[in-house]
């Protein structure tokens, strides 16, 4: 086939081309397609930059002392305008004292921290418990290490249960032992009475 130059060659290649565009296209769809779901997630992921870990476990040190320690089936780390790490199958955190004991434990389903705001976001099935026994649920809390004090709170609907009352509330802020905390407005308190104390016949 021959070819003639200039502009009337490039004029029937542009032909050709237009009247073959619906198998051209027809095959680069069908190629884009082979792609099974996960590959187009793998695709993703390295796209975003996302490492992931499965069972995680980290402790926390200040000045040579561990302040805490956390375990999770499985952490990912996001490469994103903001960086930050998720945990997105359920973690557990131990909190030390001074003298290395656990003073609080924390539970929840899901975790998120962000690395340049030192912040941690954790969601569904909530729970902090001191060594009282004192027990806070909740769906949402924030746990800031900044907020030396106050690291734990949230401006969401709480319960705390205590050996003999459970209080619940909206919005709460409270230290990691869990010692010490405050609702900020309480909608009921309900006193436990030991079967001890109900008057007997």
């Amino acid at each position: 086939m021959v070819i003639p130059s200039g502009k009337s060659s490039r004029f029937l290649l542009l032909k050709q081309l237009w009247k073959n565009a619906p198998v051209i296209l027809f095959t680069l769809f069908f190629f884009s397609c082979e792609n099974s779901d996960e590959a187009v997630k793998d695709m993703n992921s390295q796209n975003l930059g996302i490492e992931e870990v499965n069972i995680v476990d980290i402790n926390y040190t200040l000045a040579g002392k561990a302040k805490a320690k956390l375990l999770s089936p499985k952490m990912l780390r996001v490469q994103d305008m903001k960086p930050y790490v998720e945990f997105p199958n359920k973690l557990h955190v131990d909190f030390y004292d001074e003298t290395g004991a656990i003073d609080s434990r924390l539970d929840a389903l899901y975790g998120k921290y962000y690395d340049q705001e030192s912040r941690v976001f954790l969601k569904d099935s909530v729970r902090v418990i001191n060594v009282k026994g004192d027990t806070l649920y909740c769906n949402e809390l924030w746990w800031d290490r900044s907020r030396t004090g106050f690291e734990f709170y949230t401006d969401k609907a709480v319960r705390i249960r205590r050996k003999l009352q459970i209080i619940d509330g909206v919005g709460m802020e409270a230290r990691q032992d869990f010692k010490e905390w405050v609702i900020k407005n309480v909608t009921n308190s309900f006193i436990r009475v030991p079967n001890s104390q109900f008057p007997t016949d």
